[in-house]
């Protein structure tokens, strides 16, 4: 195989708007198969021999990313383990997380697995196992080359394999001790659940009576549904898939094509939690927010959501309460260092661990959504939840 290594400068001339992060020191290390076609960008903040533990799923990126425009794996590992450095660091503010995780939160970094594969390779296809074998000795190849950690779960492109009977996440933990199988969508879709909780608490809006919708029905979004309705709100549905949008109403929800983004967020609802495959939040979806009288909150989990950072404010002087959705989407990386920990050190994993630790998050998004509205909209909603509980460096 050949193998390429990105410093953090060469990270940064390759995605320049890393620079102004929070943490711009990422590297890369790129693996390709040309025979097969195969190529895996692995992007961590873990320096070199530093033994941390580099956080981030492995995403095995499917069509629909790998034709968009100037898609590479590499830009694509990095601009997610931007965002996986983020939720890292919001989970130390807030002071999230399993109860081995607290315990270690130093050593912990975000980072992305990001693996192109053939079309006879992907999860399904007959040389689905071939491919993962090879991810597999890659993984194996950073950790005993660069001295890292990686820990990587659930993602996009993952399912039965053409087997019939393993699923790709078991077929990698067999092989790879890194890799972990429990389901983060359903932690990550509590999170969510939680901190939407709080912030329209502190504004006033009881949830029981509310009306949300909720923009990508997978596994997060349906868990998001669930307790959504279990708390007595209306749901609103935008789903690009046919047969989930056909599930859904015959469950009684309301929904909406992909097509119909600027109309499904014109309706009367009072917040909306975003939780598609990327961009949801481009300057038209802001503006549609903007101009909606009654909304009051803009959440989710969505990876790489909005195209334009200077949009955010845009939300906040419309009167509107943001929360980052690398805030939100915090309980998933959570839920993967939970179980690895767990596993080395030879205890039982309880998920619902995560679920007790994500009532947190209601605690966080109505004290940071109170300050906001308190003060005139004055800070941002990350500005208010260091104002409330300090930074860590």
């Amino acid at each position: 195989m050949h193998k390429e290594i990105l410093d953090p400068v060469a990270s940064r001339a390759l995605v320049p708007e890393l620079a102004a992060t929070r943490n711009p020191n990422i590297w890369v290390y790129k693996y390709h198969d040309a025979t097969n076609g195969w190529t895996l960008s692995i992007a961590t903040h873990a320096e070199p021999g530093s033994h941390k533990l580099s956080l981030g799923g492995f995403r095995i990126a499917p069509e629909s990313r790998t034709s968009a425009p100037g898609f590479t794996s590499d830009r694509e590992a990095i601009g997610l383990a931007i965002g996986m450095e983020e939720k890292v660091h919001w989970s130390r503010v807030i002071q999230v997380g399993g109860p081995l995780a607290v315990r270690d939160m130093t050593r912990m970094v975000g980072g992305k697995c990001v693996l192109v594969p053939s079309s006879d390779s992907r999860v399904g296809q007959p040389r689905d196992a071939e491919m993962l074998d090879w991810a597999v000795a890659c993984l194996k190849d950073v950790e005993a080359s660069a001295g890292i950690y990686l820990t990587t779960g659930q993602d996009l492109g993952h399912g039965m394999m053409c087997d019939g009977v393993t699923p790709s996440l078991a077929y990698l933990n067999a092989r790879y001790k890194g890799s972990v199988v429990a389901d983060t969508s359903k932690p990550t879709g509590e999170g969510n659940y939680q901190l939407l909780h709080g912030m329209l608490r502190a504004l006033g809006r009881d949830i029981r009576g509310a009306t949300v919708g909720l923009v990508g029905c997978g596994n997060i979004g349906m868990h998001m549904l669930e307790c959504l309705r279990a708390a007595g709100a209306t749901v609103l549905a935008m789903e690009p898939r046919e047969d989930r949008r056909a599930e859904l109403e015959a469950m009684g929800i309301r929904t909406w094509g992909k097509d119909d983004k600027a109309a499904f967020l014109a309706l009367p609802m009072d917040a909306v939690a975003v939780n598609a495959a990327g961009g949801t939040l481009d300057a038209s979806a802001v503006r549609a927010c903007c101009e909606n009288p009654r909304l009051l909150v803009v959440c989710g989990s969505e990876n790489m959501v909005m195209p334009d950072a200077a949009l955010a404010l845009q939300l906040r002087n419309a009167g509107k309460v943001y929360a980052p959705t690398e805030l939100g989407g915090m309980m998933g990386y959570l839920t993967a260092v939970e179980e690895y920990m767990a596993h080395l050190a030879g205890l039982p994993f309880d998920v619902h661990t995560l679920y007790d630790a994500a009532k947190r998050l209601e605690v966080a998004g109505f004290e940071a959504t109170e300050r906001v509205r308190t003060g005139g909209f004055v800070e941002s909603f990350e500005d208010a939840v260091v104002g409330l509980y300090g930074d860590v460096v």
